[in-house]
């Protein structure tokens, strides 16, 4: 057995799964987004708050440095200290809606990333930002769970093995963050 020739062959199915009219939908809602001065955030737990991290890395530097219009974007992974303080006096499923209730307005773009679509921290965050008239965007696996339902657009990679649904989800954050560094200079 070749592991790793069969598990570039099986994420190269998974890559095939991926909507890329939906991707090219989400590049829109980010260019909207940067042209009309809204705030972008990102959310997602393990693997993917590391996948919202470096997303927003690839689009505060990347996407925004040096052009004239800069993407104001924010991963709410990134405040260990909040996340810790909530989790520890409240509850782990409100780390990201309390953070968006301090400051998402209408009209914001909320992206959600969860591999099961079911993590309760995620969800609360996209149902807080349906309910004030957020865009909401998810990348999710599997079935989508909860999370791609509610979501207004859902990037959902249909595999069940968590590590290529990561892998996929990265390569769609870098398709989104790549069209803004490598088209518009």
């Amino acid at each position: 057995m070749n592991f790793p020739a069969t598990y570039h062959q099986q994420l190269q199915n998974t890559l095939a799964t991926i909507n890329l009219g939906d991707v090219n939908k989400a590049i829109e809602w980010f260019r909207e987004a940067r042209a009309h001065n809204r705030q972008i955030f990102v959310c997602g737990n393990g693997g993917s708050a590391s996948t919202a991290s470096h997303f927003v890395c690839d689009m505060v530097k990347g996407a925004s440095f040096g052009r004239p219009q800069r993407f104001r974007i924010t991963a709410l992974t990134d405040s260990l200290p909040t996340i810790t303080a909530y989790s520890n006096d409240v509850t782990y499923d409100c780390i990201f809606a309390e953070q968006l209730k301090n400051f998402a307005r209408p009209d914001d773009l909320v992206m959600a990333i969860s591999g099961s679509g079911n993590s309760p921290n995620v969800i609360h965050a996209v149902e807080y930002a349906n309910s004030i008239g957020c865009r909401t965007l998810a990348l999710t696996g599997r079935d989508g769970g909860r999370l791609g339902a509610m979501a207004q657009l859902n990037l959902q990679v249909a595999e069940p093995h968590m590590g290529r649904i990561e892998d996929a989800h990265m390569i769609i954050c870098h398709m989104i963050a790549y069209y803004f560094m490598d088209t518009e200079r």
